[in-house]
């Protein structure tokens, strides 16, 4: 197992779609907030193989994400509207 940086203060978590409206947090990194730049550093050591969306949740270590932890949903209209 990789070495963390120390200053690392966070776990990150992805979103994994596992149907057409639920899914599941896996843990896949970790990460720190950098509040004088407003900047967070994120390193993910893994991502999910099927259905990875791209959405990642930055938690202090030793917390969990909620179970059922919805993901934001994309507006179709404005994605629609783009293409116009």
């Amino acid at each position: 197992m990789a070495m963390l940086p120390k200053d690392h203060t966070h776990t990150a978590w992805a979103y994994q779609r596992t149907g057409r409206k639920s899914g599941r947090m896996l843990e896949c990194g970790s990460g720190r907030l950098d509040h004088d730049r407003n900047l967070a550093h994120v390193v993910m050591n893994r991502q999910p193989i099927g259905g990875y969306t791209g959405y990642i949740q930055l938690l202090p270590h030793g917390m969990k994400p909620a179970p059922e932890q919805p993901q934001p949903e994309q507006d179709d209209e404005a994605d629609a509207g783009a293409e116009d």
